[in-house]
């Protein structure tokens, strides 16, 4: 929503943003341990969002991304229906799907997964980031329109093609939680690393360990993300084969084809559907697909520019915010005609 809003400014929206994860929780909710200080943050931002309850009537319009609290049922989205002014709810994961995180396990199971299906009743209209979880949708509101995940192609750019660079990196962003994912192909990058020279980025985690691999290890900012972005010189995103998975809308491999990285995912979910295997990025599925498909980019620099160059304008025709954020005003005017009509 904030790649979307200067677009939806122009327009006449005005976006007031409400935000459950404040600074003090963003600082913990995603490292291991800190139990006492998750609850006592949570808990404070649960009583910060009952009071911004009373505020719910001077709007035309509440838009939800995934939920209006971390946890517990869909109590304050009933809350808002209640006031009659209508929710637009959207959401790129899966979930409705129960899912355990790495780093706060035992508060997964407060997460409440089936408040999905109640938010998607109270909804005016749901905006899904992919077809699986449209067709989810499709189960509670008539009213459900995909518009994929974007990147502001004016913030990531292709870089000029300078000099190859003495060691080639092969980079995963993600988080301490989906480090796990990564994890599907540490034999494919350690039987690599055998007989090719590269080094793996991994930005998400402080410390990321993989003998015979050498690897750079960054934690996640949102101000040095392009930046951290760009020494890619090939971008990886595996996926197990889940359900939860299945509702992953592809961000980080856009993000790589934003700025014309090459990019290898595994054929799981919306990735299917971004990729067009060998034309604009790769699909790799087993170990010995991985390993050919990324050896194939480590030797030849002009297929790395191809691919990289077909995956910008993959970007550019259909996952740009400026291409898609149209489709989101028309989602907001539609939610906000069929109240006044009702």
């Amino acid at each position: 929503i904030e790649q979307w809003e200067p677009l939806l400014k122009q327009c006449g929206v005005e976006i007031t943003y409400s935000p459950f994860e404040t600074e003090e929780l963003k600082k913990i909710l995603y490292t291991s341990g800190n139990a006492a200080q998750k609850v006592r943050a949570v808990i404070g931002n649960i009583n910060k969002r009952r009071l911004e309850l009373a505020t719910v009537g001077d709007f035309d319009l509440v838009y939800v991304f995934r939920e209006a609290a971390l946890l517990g049922p869909a109590w304050f989205e009933r809350k808002v229906a209640a006031t009659g002014v209508p929710m637009v709810f959207d959401f790129d994961d899966a979930v409705f799907v129960a899912y355990k995180s790495p780093s706060n396990g035992y508060l997964s199971y407060l997460k409440f997964p089936g408040k999905t299906a109640t938010t998607l009743k109270l909804s005016a209209h749901v905006i899904a980031g992919n077809p699986y979880l449209a067709e989810y949708s499709g189960q509670f509101n008539d009213n459900v329109t995909i518009i994929p995940t974007t990147i502001d192609t004016d913030k990531y750019t292709v870089a000029d093609n300078g000099a190859e660079p003495e060691i080639l990196t092969i980079g995963w962003s993600g988080s301490y939680s989906t480090v796990q994912h990564l994890d599907t192909i540490r034999d494919v990058l350690q039987e690599l690393a055998a007989t090719e020279k590269f080094r793996l980025r991994v930005i998400g985690t402080s410390a990321y360990d993989l003998p015979g691999v050498e690897v750079e290890a960054i934690e996640w900012t949102s101000a040095k993300e392009i930046e951290d972005l760009e020494a890619f010189d090939i971008g990886v995103m595996p996926l197990p084969d889940d359900q939860w998975s299945k509702g992953k809308c592809g961000l980080k491999a856009l993000q790589y084809m934003a700025l014309g990285v090459p990019t290898i995912c595994s054929p799981v979910g919306v990735n299917s559907d971004i990729i067009q295997d060998g034309v604009n990025g790769f699909l790799a599925d087993g170990k010995q697909e991985w390993i050919r498909k990324i050896k194939e980019l480590l030797h030849s620099k002009e297929l790395r520019r191809s691919v990289g160059l077909a995956g910008r304008k993959t970007v550019e025709e259909k996952y740009s915010a400026i291409g898609q954020a149209p489709r989101v005003l028309e989602v907001f005017k539609t939610a906000i005609g069929d109240k006044q009509k009702g």
